[in-house]
């Protein structure tokens, strides 16, 4: 299981790195929409993926590859019926 690490601004890109202890003096950075990410990022990983965003700030949110989340194809729980629960964790 993969996870792409967003932000929501370079604020909380910058919290990241000083949690991760970055030393470099710059910090290269794509800004795409949301749903990008979920549609086509989150698909091209090969493996299954979700999204997690300002994941050393004050609000982290997890955007796990389940349906309504990421596209059907490459949900974990693709294969559920509908309103079905899908048991063990991420």
């Amino acid at each position: 299981m993969r996870w792409i690490y967003a932000f929501s601004g370079e604020a909380e890109l910058a919290a990241f790195a000083r949690a991760r202890d970055f030393e470099g003096d710059r910090l290269d950075y794509l800004t795409v929409y949301g749903s990008r990410l979920l549609d086509v990022a989150v698909p091209a990983l090969g493996v299954p993926g979700g999204v997690v965003l300002d994941v050393a700030g004050r609000l982290p949110m997890l955007f796990p590859p389940v349906r309504g989340i990421v596209p059907d194809s490459v949900a974990l729980d693709a294969g559920a019926g509908a309103g079905a629960v899908s048991g063990g964790g991420f």
